[in-house]
């Protein structure tokens, strides 16, 4: 996984996180390579491509769907998500009592604009548009995914993560922490054939707590996600989230990015910054 550094935005959508696509079309049996999408192209297609092919998907309790966008030149599918609720107290089937619960396509969109902003390139392009008449999320489908990551967990000793699917890993917990995930189902985390991790669906993220549930699960941090982190302001978050969050969602946030600073950081003077801190392989 690489850490890249925003540079700007491209409306209300931000360059640089997924880099370039290139996808692939089939004429006469054969695969031919299509022209590699830049991120606002990629914004654009999602934004305004045609919907086909509206389908539901198994998996989940939100009743999102998958679809086929086209526009003439390229054909790419897309997560349909317009789950929006909002409850004063919510009892879960499995789990304690949550007061001020949100499910919301809202926040898959926040979890996109975020990852740009912290440099990440493992959470797909989310973009808001009505889809059926409805707002929803719509989010780029990822491809070539492997297995999720209760398949990973049968197939893999629990002690025998290499390397970097264990920095991999460590990213993901440190992002939870941040966005007060609590919906990280091992349905939530791919792996593509390239061996990379995939974030996806964080309709249930970016809760009013201001303390970390399980800070014991942060053991390391990558070190361009921690500069980055480190570096997230009222006024960066305020510009480039748009309406995906609120004022009190940012405030909450930010609460969070502290203890997660403040927890690292003490940890460094205990350790030492070497065996805190790592610096991830580029893909």
């Amino acid at each position: 996984m690489k850490t890249i550094r925003r540079t700007a935005l491209l409306g209300v959508l931000a360059i640089g996180l997924v880099g370039s696509v290139s996808l692939l079309a089939v004429q006469d049996g054969a695969a031919v390579a299509r022209p590699a999408l830049t991120p606002a192209q990629m914004e654009d297609f999602l934004l305004n491509a045609p919907i086909s092919n509206l389908r539901g998907i198994s998996k989940g309790v939100t009743n999102s769907k998958r679809a086929t966008l086209s526009d003439g030149r390229i054909t790419h599918d897309a997560h349909i998500q317009t789950v929006d609720i909002s409850k004063t107290v919510f009892q879960p089937d499995r789990g304690p009592t949550e007061l001020n619960f949100k499910d919301t396509y809202r926040y898959n969109i926040a979890g996109y604009r975020l990852a740009v902003l912290l440099g990440l390139d493992n959470v797909p392009m989310s973009v808001e548009r009505r889809v059926e008449g409805t707002p929803a999320a719509v989010t780029w489908w990822v491809d070539d995914v492997l297995m999720d990551e209760g398949q990973r967990r049968k197939k893999e000793p629990a002690g025998g993560l290499s390397s970097r699917r264990a920095g991999q890993i460590h990213i993901m917990r440190v992002v939870d922490a941040l966005i007060a995930n609590t919906d990280r189902n091992a349905g939530n985390l791919l792996w593509t054939t390239d061996g990379e991790m995939w974030l996806i669906d964080h309709t249930r993220a970016f809760r009013l707590d201001e303390k970390l549930k399980n800070p014991k699960l942060l053991e390391r941090c990558e070190r361009g996600l921690f500069e980055t982190m480190r570096g997230l302001t009222a006024e960066t978050l305020t510009r480039d989230m748009g309406n995906s969050l609120n004022k009190q969602e940012i405030e909450a946030l930010l609460a969070r990015r502290d203890e997660i600073v403040k927890l690292f950081e003490g940890m460094m003077a205990k350790r030492g910054e070497g065996a805190i801190l790592y610096t991830q392989a580029r893909r």
